[in-house]
């Protein structure tokens, strides 16, 4: 971490607060224990990650209390569709990623130590963040997102206690890069689980985003074993990750591992950060959903303007359940169960019923 990032952030931290999950190495090293990369940092030094940072032996958790946006959101932007749809859902993020991805979508508060805008960054309190999303309207709950959650993990489940108590779910919307133990704590506090699959080829993730593929699958096979709600999106870039052998054999990975009724977003790449490639057609996307439908009830598509893989049907019977336009969602024919009012399935298993608007 340049040193410029370290002073800037810790004139706003209201509180050094040490990390979980590292082991004390020799004299000024430590050993992060938080995701598969077990960074070795020396002292004055951070992670990969950029915001867990070696303080005399100590390892810092320098984000806790730092949030780079607090917003109310649809929650089908997360994109969650499956998880009280309709509604909203308070989502707050901070900074960092323990990823590099060449392409990645939020670079300029997920890469922080390229980011030179960490002077408009906000602190605040659990209680600030509770109280906000109790009086935030059609509201759901709260989602950790923007930026790669975990390694925000001590303020993300300091939150999600908080939350529970107070009644209101929450989200995470991950890249699902992390050790067994750590995911061992999440999981009990998180209900909703959005999950990053990159691709399915390891090479794709040495290469582009720094990671490997098999702590991903892992982590996505133990949230699907504990019956959390878990949707999956991936996105697609021709050329790298849409060979349809590839995808074919992803879908059916998911479905035998997660279940067919796992919903999966397939999302339109855009050049961002240090990758030029041109956008992914859209025909591209529509070949693969195609092969998705064969496998799992529910794919959608995003940062798409067809209207194709939008709406939601009834795997049993067909019956259009939900209509979506933009983040604009109508329920056609859902009852107070979230089941199809045709022949009774259970579609949503997290619903309240809406006043359309």
């Amino acid at each position: 971490m340049p040193a410029l990032f370290t002073i800037c952030l810790s004139l706003y931290k209201e509180y050094p607060m040490e990390c979980s999950y590292y082991k004390k190495l020799e004299p000024g090293k430590v050993k992060c224990m938080l995701c598969p990369h077990q960074c070795i940092i020396g002292n004055n030094n951070s992670g990969l990650c950029a915001v867990r940072y070696n303080d005399n032996g100590s390892l810092l958790a320098e984000s806790y209390g730092i949030v780079s946006a607090l917003s109310p959101d649809p929650v089908e932007k997360k994109p969650l569709y499956h998880f009280f749809p309709g509604m909203n859902i308070f989502s707050v993020g901070s900074y960092g990623c323990n990823l590099t991805c060449s392409f990645c979508q939020n670079h300029d508060i997920s890469q922080v130590n390229q980011f030179s805008g960490i002077r408009s960054a906000k602190t605040t309190t659990i209680e600030q963040i509770i109280r906000a999303a109790t009086v935030s309207e059609n509201n759901c709950g709260i989602a950790f997102t923007y930026n790669e959650p975990l390694v925000w993990i001590e303020f993300m489940l300091d939150i999600s206690l908080a939350a529970g108590d107070s009644g209101l779910n929450t989200a995470m919307i991950t890249n699902g890069y992390i050790n067994p133990g750590p995911l061992d704590d999440i999981i009990p506090l998180v209900d909703a689980f959005n999950v990053d699959l990159k691709a399915f080829n390891n090479d794709f993730y040495r290469k582009y985003t720094g990671s490997s593929l098999k702590p991903v699958l892992n982590a996505i096979q133990k949230i699907a074993s504990h019956g959390r709600h878990l949707e999956i999106t991936m996105l697609i870039i021709e050329g790298l990750n849409d060979s349809h052998d590839e995808f074919r054999e992803a879908v059916k990975w998911i479905a035998e591992n997660c279940g067919r009724e796992t919903p999966l977003h397939l999302s339109r790449y855009f050049p961002r950060h240090r990758m030029s490639l041109p956008a992914t057609p859209e025909e591209t996307l529509l070949n693969l959903w195609e092969i998705a439908a064969e496998h799992l009830h529910y794919v959608y598509l995003g940062n798409t303007h067809r209207s194709i893989g939008q709406n939601t049907h009834c795997p049993a019977c067909g019956t259009l359940i939900t209509v979506r336009k933009g983040y604009n969602t109508t329920q056609l024919s859902a009852g107070s169960r979230g089941e199809c009012l045709e022949c009774g399935k259970i579609i949503y298993k997290k619903f309240k019923t809406l006043q359309q608007h």
